[in-house]
Parts: C-alpha cells; sequence; structure tokens
C-alpha cells in the first residue's frame, strides 16, 4: 500500500492539470478550435532561434565522453561563473560561480531550498493567492503552509497580517512576483516593508527567516515595468529561476538556485544546496541544456505576443463586465468570479466550452486564473463564450 503522507498529496492533486485533462477530451469531442483552453500556462512562443542553434552546435562539436558525463552537482563551474557576471551587469551583484547551483528548473530550486532551510514543524508563509504546489513542496519535509492573504484590490501582499503571521517558527517566506496567477509585481515599497518586517522579528528573537524569491516570469513584463531585484531588499534571499518561460523550455527543466552572498551562513548554506541537489534525486541538471545557457541567458521570447493577448484578453474581460486587475507581468489574468463559489463558476464555465481555473486553488476562492499563453484566435474567439457565460450569472 502508499503511505499516507502520498494519500494526501494525491488528495490535493492539482486542480489545473486536471482542467488540462478535461480539455483534452472536450477537444477530442467539440474540436479543438471550438474549445476555448486557458487553463494551463505552458509557454506558447516558440524559443529564440539561438537557442535551437546553440543545442545543435553544442551537440556536434561536443568532446566524447564529456557532454553526457557527471558534471559537479551543483553544475558546470564556467556556466555558473558566466550567469553570475550577468547578474553583476543586472543588478550590481558581486556574485561569482559560489553563489549557484543549476537546478532541474526553478520547482527544484525551490524544493532543495526548502530542504536546507526547515525541520519537520517549521513555518513557511506564502503570499495568497500563490501557486498551488507551493503546499507540496513545503509538506515534501514536512514543514506547515501559512497563507498571507494579499489585498484583493491591488494582489499586493497584505502586510499587516503577514506581520500578525510571524512566528517563532517561522523559517522562510515564499514570493512570488511577477505572480502567478495575478500577473502583478510586487513593488519596491512592498519589498521595503516585508525587509523591515523580517529584520524587526529577527531581532525581536534571534532567529533568521529567509526569502525564497521564486521569479521564473521575471523577464516577461509589459509596458516598461522593472522587477524590484529582492536580494537588494533583504539580504537572506534565495532566487529561484528557470528558464522555462524567458526562453520557452518549461520541459527541459534548466534553472538555478542563487544564494545571496550577505545571507548568515553563505557558506553552510551553498554546500548543503550542493548535497540536497544530490540526495533529492537531481542528482545535477541536464548538461546539455547547461551549456546552452551561456549563449543564450541575456535572450527572451517574443514578448509582444503575449502582451498582445494580454491586452485583448483584459480589455474583452472589462468590456462584457468582468472586474480584474491588469496584469504587469507573467501570463495569467485573476478576474473575480460572478458568484462566491469559484468551483461551480468554473464548472459553469465548461457549458460555454471555457476551461478556467478556480481561484481556491490558488489559495484566494471568488476569484479565477485566466492563462494567455495560448494562440491568439482562442482568445477573439471565446469571446461569445464569455459573454455567455457573463448572461448567465446577470440578474
Amino acid at each position: 500500500m502508499v503511505s499516507e503522507k502520498m494519500k494526501t498529496f494525491m488528495t490535493g492533486n492539482s486542480a489545473i492539470r486536471a482542467m488540462f485533462e478535461e480539455g483534452k477530451k472536450m477537444a477530442k469531442l467539440y474540436g479543438k478550435d471550438k474549445v476555448y483552453d486557458f487553463s494551463l500556462g505552458n509557454p506558447s512562443v516558440e524559443p529564440p532561434k539561438e537557442v535551437t542553434d546553440a543545442a545543435v552546435k553544442i551537440l556536434l562539436e561536443s568532446v566524447p565522453n564529456e557532454l553526457h558525463g557527471y558534471p559537479n552537482n551543483s553544475g558546470y563551474e564556467d556556466v555558473r561563473a558566466h550567469i553570475a557576471q550577468l547578474s553583476n551587469k543586472k543588478h550590481g551583484t558581486d556574485y561569482t560561480e559560489k553563489n549557484y547551483v543549476i537546478t532541474t528548473g526553478a520547482a527544484a530550486a525551490i524544493n532543495i531550498s526548502l530542504k536546507v532551510l526547515i525541520d519537520p514543524g517549521d513555518e513557511v508563509i506564502v503570499f495568497a493567492p500563490y501557486f498551488s504546489e507551493y503546499n507540496n513542496y513545503i509538506r515534501n519535509y514536512d514543514g506547515v503552509v501559512v497563507p498571507v492573504m494579499a489585498n484583493l484590490e491591488t494582489f499586493q501582499p497584505n502586510l499587516e497580517l503577514f506581520e500578525k503571521s510571524l512566528t517563532s517558527k517561522t523559517k522562510a517566506v515564499i514570493i512570488n512576483t511577477p505572480n502567478n496567477p495575478t500577473g502583478v509585481v510586487y513593488s519596491e515599497d512592498t519589498l521595503k516593508t516585508i525587509s523591515e518586517i523580517l529584520i524587526k522579528h529577527t531581532q525581536k528573537t534571534g532567529k533568521t527567516i529567509y526569502i525564497i524569491s521564486d521569479e521564473p516570469y521575471r523577464e516577461l513584463v509589459y509596458g516598461g515595468i522593472k522587477v524590484p531585484f529582492v536580494p537588494d531588499y533583504y539580504k537572506n534571499t534565495f532566487v529561484a529561476y528557470s528558464y522555462s518561460k524567458s526562453l520557452s523550455l518549461p520541459g527541459e527543466r534548466i534553472g538555478y538556485v542563487c544564494v545571496n552572498t550577505a545571507a548568515d551562513g553563505f557558506d553552510d548554506i551553498v554546500s548543503c544546496l550542493n548535497v540536497a541537489n544530490r540526495i533529492s534525486g537531481f542528482v545535477n541538471a541536464p548538461t546539455l541544456w547547461q551549456k546552452v545557457i551561456p549563449y543564450c541567458s541575456d535572450l527572451k521570447v517574443d514578448l509582444s505576443i503575449y502582451e498582445r493577448n494580454r491586452n485583448d484578453l483584459y480589455n474583452m474581460l472589462k468590456e462584457l463586465g468582468y472586474t480584474c486587475v491588469e496584469p504587469q507581468g507573467a501570463f495569467y489574468i485573476f478576474p473575480k468570479t460572478l458568484i462566491p463559489d469559484d468551483k461551480e463558476f468554473c464548472n459553469a464555465a465548461k457549458e460555454f466550452r471555457l476551461l478556467i481555473v478556480p481561484g481556491s486553488s490558488f489559495g484566494c476562492p471568488g476569484f479565477c486564473r485566466i492563462s494567455y499563453c495560448i494562440p491568439h484566435d482562442t482568445i477573439i474567439n471565446s469571446y461569445e463564450s464569455f459573454k455567455l457565460l457573463k448572461e448567465k450569472f446577470s440578474i
């Protein structure tokens, strides 16, 4: 029989994936062009051509017994040095290869960070709405998830509630900006206040709390928005990054975790991350894609495609009378549902062949997530379905 812990994970299995699977069934039944699937954050924009070119070049020019062998658990030293140099140029840091562990995506980066930081019973604060897999990542190590609801008018964290949620068991805070599912970028003032609250708490208790900044959408921002660099505001920061979104490579599983040099216990943390990467079963990130990074790390996908989708979807929803905050980044919008029960609302949407995800899956009932990393025609053709859904719940 399976473990009791795994039964718990199965009970809370991802509603996003379930909706995606249902979409595939509906597409077979009605035809793909008659189903409007906004459920999954699977990048629809092709990677830059340089990515494919680099992969081919590396494969053709690889030295026998080198490319496909084991690297250091932390990743190739020259690749980590390259990423450090890019950070130093962009953010004014003084990082070296020692600050980085290359991982199989941001998910692995978060998991090994939590493995290093938390003991059973330690608390990890997440700002709701939040990516639902954080629940599983934290519970992997028998940590306790402590959700703190955002200001629902802006989706910036409720910092008064945040301060009240800190306890002697708080060990980490996960930040996700640009945010999944809202598309909101946390402001400089928000980050400054979070830092002040954490520093004050540490001075009072003598216990360090770490921020894990989950940043797969850092490059996906619109209208000249700047994403504040979290280590500039709080020294005890881990940055979990992935090339899944910036280069449209989610299936290649390549990213990194970076630890700020000034973080308390830096040397021990980096050593433990290196071991955690191995004993968690990742061993090392894929070697081919590690080698691709230096060719492509300062590139990004064509954001104009996502920006057009964002603009047209946001304007369409507003025109139809939906209430939503305009996304500043990522590729999601998070409107209020037209009835309090967001699960019932999303089930009703399926009557009109709309696949959207209830906000309760992100710890925020009364809303729904609509992903716009999809073909533009899907957005345009979904107008009538969103209109009929609105009319169904109009008084």
